[in-house]
């Protein structure tokens, strides 16, 4: 059956709708990590015996804890032990006092409480881990992790507003938030939802409320102290994740992060750590030469080393980009993710970590969008220290090719989010000169082979948000777009998870704990980043971890050109998706004009314009309209 979910969890009513509930939630056939794990459901029981929180973690780990009316539920990737769980949870009164003692564990995990007469739920700042919400026609309001489940418990239909922003490249805050059904809806990453319960003598309960939870960390540490930070929340990070395990794995591609948790990796101790490195076809690519040397550093020749395997991929055995596009319906992601057409080939690196042995398996991803650093910062030093605001932006003016006045007009740019906002997406395509990047976010064309339906439904999207007065992240430009790089981040990295489960191989993302995005954006914005250094934030953090040849790395490869060769490898596989294609049922696409590029891979169309949302659109929709088995769960109830 397409659409195996990964692993989920509900948040159900104290009523006897709410119980019924329980009984209707999917239950997906044991394959890959259902199998290998049991796929078991767990159920934390309201004081009255009915269920609160029904689980199926398939690697997550549920902890929880009841003291009297008071309830605390955690689920991340350690078993929080109960004595951590009563020191969090006892004398607290309100959501504050919590939040501050949950400060001290790695910032991984869905928060579930009831206190003071009232359940509230909450994800992670990164985004990572995220909370939606549905009306249900007699249980009243339900929570989850996972929308497509909410979609199914309350037959909400697709929304094709939400579907055509998907076929964009990017989706800014806050339609980043929208749903891809109708009903359904997100609570955004830093917010929480608190769930009231029903006043004595009254049958139904108020509606959900969003609350702040997180504030960015004011930027004040200097390079140094933020180092130190920024390496306690790494380590922290993946001892939460791998800490104890006997066999695990780590994507070694050769860059700085990589290399970085690679390192981290092999200070938890395990008995073996295997090494996984894709070989590139560009024979100018430095990645394999610089994992060679990581992987030789961690070995090093100490008895006390865990026994390390370095397994390189060659390069004729990776997949290029869209290969095997039929099966992305072996998992039914949240929402289309432009990430989709290289599943082959994380599937291929993650199915071979697994035959290692592998009980998890960690990766790089949000390094980038955490260290390197994007120059929309430069606005926000302006502000306080313009002389060096424009000596660091000098520097990457130069680098970038971006011509003088025209930094100089976006440097003093002051549109306001909502005005940006409003026309962050043209039916002009972009400017052929290098454009300087210090607006609010990536102003987008739509696309040749979207239909004026699809267009519409986009820009009254992004209308329609700007109308509503849209609030940023934050009053800064910069962090705004630190923070929304980070989080979109973290939502492409979940079909990595998926793929993962599929497999049976546990995957994580250690960069985007919520203490690591604390520990970075506290650093002064000068110290962070600069044009004349790589990372150096993270280089300072690894430094004593990391040997110093390892850190002196200043480059970074691209896969650019296995995207571009696989539009004509899988050719006949576009055009196969094109042929009856269902983002044209919707009319949101011109099928005809797919089929046409399908056959031209190297259209000068395709140069300007990435096609991978389209196709992610596509093979998503597909597995979506078909996703639910027909078997129901029993959960087995257990007190909390």
């Amino acid at each position: 059956m397409p659409g195996l979910l990964r692993d989920y969890f509900v948040v159900l009513p104290d009523s006897v709708a709410g119980h019924a509930v329980a009984g209707q939630l999917p239950a997906p056939e044991a394959t890959g990590a259902a199998r290998e794990t049991g796929g078991d459901v767990l159920t934390v029981a309201h004081p009255s015996g009915r269920p609160w929180v029904v689980a199926r973690p398939l690697v997550r780990k549920v902890s929880h804890l009841r003291r009297g009316d008071d309830a605390l539920v955690l689920i991340g990737p350690d078993q929080v032990p109960e004595a951590v769980l009563a020191g969090l949870l006892e004398g607290v009164r309100d959501r504050a006092a919590l939040e501050r003692r949950l400060a001290r564990l790695p910032g991984l995990h869905h928060v579930i409480a009831h206190l003071s007469g009232e359940t509230w739920i909450r994800g992670t700042a990164s985004g990572l881990r995220r909370i939606c919400h549905a009306r249900h026609a007699e249980a009243g309001t339900i929570a989850s992790d996972r929308p497509a489940v909410l979609a199914h418990l309350t037959g909400a239909p697709l929304d094709d507003g939400a579907l055509a922003l998907r076929m964009l490249d990017f989706l800014p805050h806050p339609l980043s938030r929208r749903v891809l059904w109708r009903g359904v809806h997100e609570t955004g990453a830093g917010y929480g939802l608190a769930l009231p319960v029903a006043a004595p003598g009254t049958a139904t309960a108020p509606g959900p409320r969003e609350y702040r939870w997180w504030e960015p960390p004011p930027p004040e540490l200097s390079l140094a102290e933020g180092a130190r930070r920024l390496g306690d929340a790494v380590a922290a990070s993946v001892r939460a994740h791998v800490g104890g395990l006997d066999r695990i794995s780590c994507e070694l591609s050769g860059g700085l992060d990589s290399t970085a948790l690679t390192f981290a990796a092999r200070a938890t101790g395990p008995a073996e750590l295997s090494l996984l490195t894709v070989a590139a076809r560009d024979r100018y690519s430095e990645d394999e030469t610089w994992a060679r040397r990581a992987a030789e550093a961690a070995h090093g020749g100490d008895p006390d080393t865990p026994a390390l395997a370095h397994h390189i991929i060659p390069a004729d055995q990776a997949p290029y980009f869209y290969a095997d596009l039929a099966d992305t319906s072996a998992e039914l992601n949240d929402e289309p993710l432009p990430v989709a057409p290289g599943r082959a080939r994380a599937h291929l690196l993650l199915s071979r970590a697994h035959a290692t042995g592998s009980r998890y398996h960690l990766t790089g991803y949000g390094g980038d969008e955490l260290f390197l650093g994007l120059p929309h910062a430069y606005q926000d030093l302006f502000h306080g220290n313009p002389l060096t605001a424009w000596n660091h932006l000098s520097g990457l003016r130069h680098q970038l090719g971006w011509p003088l006045f025209p930094t100089l007009k976006a440097l003093l740019n002051r549109s306001t989010f909502p005005r940006w906002l409003a026309g962050a997406v043209t039916t002009e395509p972009q400017p052929v000169t290098r454009t300087p990047l210090l607006s609010w976010g990536v102003r987008q064309s739509l696309r040749p082979w979207f239909t004026d339906h699809a267009n519409a439904l986009i820009t009254e999207e992004f209308r329609a948000a700007a109308a509503g007065q849209a609030e940023p992240i934050d009053r800064w430009r910069g962090r705004h777009v630190d923070i929304d790089a980070v989080r979109m981040g973290a939502r492409h990295f979940q079909a990595m998870e998926d793929i993962g489960m599929t497999i049976g191989l546990p995957v994580a993302a250690p960069f985007y704990d919520d203490r690591v995005l604390e520990a970075t954006l506290a650093v002064r914005l000068e110290e962070r980043i600069s044009p004349w250094r790589y990372k150096p934030l993270l280089v300072e953090a690894m430094r004593g971890v990391v040997p110093d040849a390892l850190l002196a790395r200043t480059t970074k490869d691209h896969m650019s050109s296995d995207e571009h060769q696989g539009l004509r490898e899988h050719a006949s596989e576009l055009a196969h998706l094109w042929t009856g294609s269902r983002l044209a049922d919707h009319g949101l696409v011109d099928a005809r004009h797919l089929l046409r590029l399908a056959a031209e891979p190297f259209s000068p169309v395709l140069v300007e314009h990435s096609i991978s949302s389209t196709v992610a659109g596509e093979t998503w929709l597909r597995t979506a309209e078909n996703a639910w088995p027909t078997s129901q769960l029993t959960p087995t109830i257990s007190e909390a």
